[in-house]
């Protein structure tokens, strides 16, 4: 794969990072893997949900403001970018941006890595951490930003991972849409560790915790279904305790609503919902509905300051069709937004918060 000057590398292997107190660092990058396999297509649309793929827009325009955490596919790493510059070509905008070195704790399951699937931000004993789900199977929660292994493990390419979800107590939920299984491993056993609790959900495609309720939500092909996570950290187990079919057909994200603790996203081949968890309801009623609520989205959220809508959805021009190199942006106002990336293909992006809900 050809290599881009990226105007924040500092040296080969090194990217420009602004941490706390203005310190900067060049944090290091892996090479891509030199052989890799060919990894499962990630979300091909049916040919009748083609036209509603988004128009091509070389030009970004807009305010936005916050960073965001993504998964470029193409080139096989995750990034972090900074909503608030307008261009991010020639690497302007890209605050982190890390892949899987097998010489730096990475070697039993750098073969997995690729095609990122899910990503998402938590904290965890008063550290940030990146909990991410690949397609070739890579499972981990990495040390934001110094890339450091907490726990990783290979799923299984065949399995189509699609959500991740750090635990308050340090387990991962993994969802797998061709595995049709969602497992809560006992990441807290070791930074390898295999053991899992595991429940059948056709199409699984992604995992939230709840502090509110003590559930793991997970959304699947039909339903959305919500688990109690019982047991103990070493030994964790499932049990499905509710249950509810889906306004519409192959369910994508699954979100919080910040703001809102009773709601949380939920996206399809055919819309974009709030589900509110206390009369087990879908809406489209909802701030923006007009501009957010459309076919094929593949990830959204709302930023929890600034209440601006973050999605992706597939883009003509794209290497696939379930990518994009475009994220969009819907708020008050005008402030409606887009970002590229040239040569990006995204498939989920989010807000950079922490925050479960």
């Amino acid at each position: 794969m050809p290599r881009r000057t990226v105007r924040c590398l500092l040296r080969p292997g090194t990217v420009r990072r602004t941490l706390a107190a203005g310190v900067v660092a060049a944090v290091p990058v892996a090479a891509p893997p030199a052989a890799a396999a060919p990894v499962p297509p990630t979300d091909p649309l049916p040919k009748k949900l083609l036209p509603a793929m988004a128009k091509p827009s070389a030009r970004p325009k807009g305010w936005a403001k916050g960073l965001i955490i993504a998964g470029d596919q193409g080139r096989r790493r995750l990034l972090v970018l900074d909503a608030h510059k307008r261009s991010w070509s020639k690497g302007r905008g890209v605050k982190w941006s890390w892949r899987p070195d097998p010489k730096r704790g990475y070697r039993d399951v750098a073969h997995s890595w690729g095609s990122a699937s899910d990503i998402r931000v938590r904290r965890l004993r008063g550290r940030t951490y990146v909990v991410t789900a690949q397609g070739g199977g890579f499972a981990g929660v990495i040390e934001y930003p110094t890339g450091r292994r907490l726990w990783a493990v290979d799923a299984g390419r065949a399995n189509s991972l699609h959500g991740a979800e750090l635990l308050p107590n340090g387990n991962v939920a993994v969802a797998a849409s061709r595995g049709d299984w969602v497992r809560v491993y006992a990441a807290s056993r070791g930074r390898a560790a295999r053991t899992h609790a595991q429940v059948p959900l056709e199409g699984a495609h992604g995992v939230l915790w709840d502090p509110a309720r003590k559930f793991l939500w997970a959304l699947g092909r039909d339903h959305l279904i919500a688990l109690r996570v019982r047991g103990t950290a070493r030994r964790p187990t499932l049990k499905v305790v509710k249950r509810t079919k889906l306004p519409s057909a192959s369910g994508h994200d699954l979100a919080p609503v910040y703001g809102d603790r009773h709601r949380l996203w939920i996206t399809t081949h055919y819309g974009v919902y709030q589900y509110d968890k206390r009369k087990d309801t879908f809406t489209t009623r909802y701030r923006y509905a007009e501009r957010v609520n459309k076919r094929i989205v593949k990830s959204v959220g709302n930023h929890p300051r600034t209440g601006q809508v973050l999605l992706t959805r597939p883009k003509w021009g794209c290497a696939t069709s379930w990518c994009t190199d475009t994220l969009e942006f819907f708020g008050p106002g005008h402030r409606n937004a887009t970002r590229v990336l040239p040569g990006a293909q995204f498939y989920r992006a989010r807000w950079f918060v922490t925050a479960y809900q």
